[in-house]
């Protein structure tokens, strides 16, 4: 059972279980593979270089959108192009925070620096908007008729135990901004 992250005087740290860590990397990992760029760096040796992407384009996908928002409102040509000057170096250091963070699961124990601890407060963050597309939540009142469902045999279906989950990654991520936080006083 997860302890929540703490500060402490040798970094921040929590303990999950097994099934808990399982967890987190699967999900690190399906936000991963969502956020895997299309085309490869190396397609257009220049454009890799400098961090365009020509190819980019609005995602179809509901929750890949809130991973990748549009960076100007109002305008779909500037926002495209906003899109391919920003996307690709944008992909890569979600890609990276998640990568970075499941790392970390591999023991019981973690322990975290604060670096450490930003890349995986990220990449909680990125689950959780994911998770948050994928169950509807549009508003505080979405959000909160979700917190009530924290008991396993509550979960009568997938939408259940995408609230389980939902909430469990959400408290994890809350532990950790607050030691986060406790470590800088």
């Amino acid at each position: 059972m997860a302890t929540g992250f703490k500060s402490t005087r040798k970094g921040i740290s929590a303990s999950l279980d097994a099934g808990e860590r399982e967890l987190l990397r699967s999900l690190f990992a399906d936000v991963l593979n969502m956020l895997e760029p299309e085309t490869p760096a190396d397609a257009d040796p220049l454009a890799a270089m400098v961090g365009l992407d020509t190819s980019a384009r609005v995602p179809d996908d509901s929750a890949l959108r809130r991973l990748l928002p549009d960076g100007v409102q109002g305008d779909d040509g500037e926002a495209l192009e906003f899109r391919r000057l920003t996307e690709r170096s944008l992909r890569e250091n979600k890609t990276g925070a998640l990568r970075a963070a499941s790392v970390h699961l591999e023991s019981k124990q973690l322990l975290l620096n604060a670096e450490q601890a930003q890349y995986f407060a990220r990449a909680l963050n990125d689950v959780r908007l994911v998770l948050a597309d994928r169950l509807g939540l549009e508003t505080d009142e979405d959000t909160e008729r979700l917190h009530g469902i924290t008991d396993p045999s509550q979960a009568k279906d997938v939408d259940g135990y995408l609230a389980l989950v939902y909430n469990f990654v959400t408290w994890l991520q809350e532990t950790l901004m607050q030691a986060m936080i406790r470590s800088l006083l």
